[in-house]
């Protein structure tokens, strides 16, 4: 592997979600609407949560942490041929970094509980963006080799153990 430049992250808090082992989870956040999980930040970082049960969606960045090594391409959960890992949201990355974006249900001091919980339990939160309609829904876009999918492909598929 090739060595790579390090920075250095600081986490936010943790993910709380039903998703005990990797096998199995919603590979999409649109594919675990019926599970829920809980963004829980250190409490001294709670004031930063003003204002964001305003939105109805937010971004959760959050570390693959029980990911190891990477490989440069990939046969995603959602295909059955190999790409190269930037044309894909598989989780053995280079930098393991998960994103989703969730619907908010609540924020409560320190918490807010969303919809969309397709991460493992216990995942280290490294942040939280509002999702702005506006700006993030970009008309026109192309998605690569996910076009010629089912459009629920992202909804039905579920990990296996391939990225273990």
């Amino acid at each position: 592997m090739v060595e790579l430049n390090r920075i250095e992250l600081h986490t936010i808090g943790k993910l709380i979600t039903p998703h005990k082992t990797i096998e199995n989870i919603p590979v999409q956040a649109v594919g675990g609407r019926e599970f829920t999980g809980i963004a829980e930040l250190v409490p001294e970082l709670a004031v930063g949560l003003e204002s964001l049960d305003g939105f109805s969606h937010m971004i959760v960045l959050f570390h693959l942490h029980k990911i190891t090594g990477y490989s440069l391409t990939v046969k995603p959960f959602m295909d059955t041929k190999l790409h190269g890992i930037f044309a894909t949201r598989s989780p053995r990355r280079p930098s393991a970094i998960g994103m989703s974006t969730v619907k908010i249900i609540k924020v409560e001091a320190n918490r807010v509980y969303f919809e969309g919980a397709d991460m493992l339990d216990g995942s280290p939160l490294i942040d939280i963006k509002p999702f702005f309609a506006k700006v993030d829904n970009v008309p026109g876009t192309i998605s690569g080799w996910l076009e010629s999918k089912d459009n629920d492909v992202a909804e039905k598929t579920r990990s296996d153990d391939r990225f273990a």
